[in-house]
């Protein structure tokens, strides 16, 4: 699935804050800093996050 710039960045965030507050890590890595890692692990699509798009109804 392709993100939008801000979708990615929310689940970025999202992300960081979570391994911040001691989440566990979902890849090995040497990184310390939460958005570096959120930052791999989204690259790497193993986040456990979605995207719920709402599409409004066309009147025609």
């Amino acid at each position: 699935m392709k993100y939008t710039k801000y979708e990615k960045a929310r689940i970025i965030g999202a992300r960081a804050l979570q391994v911040a507050m001691g989440a566990p890590l979902l890849i090995k890595t040497k990184e310390l800093n939460p958005i570096r890692i959120a930052e791999e692990e989204f690259e790497k699509e193993v986040l456990p996050i979605t995207v719920r798009r709402n599409n409004p109804k066309k009147v025609i």
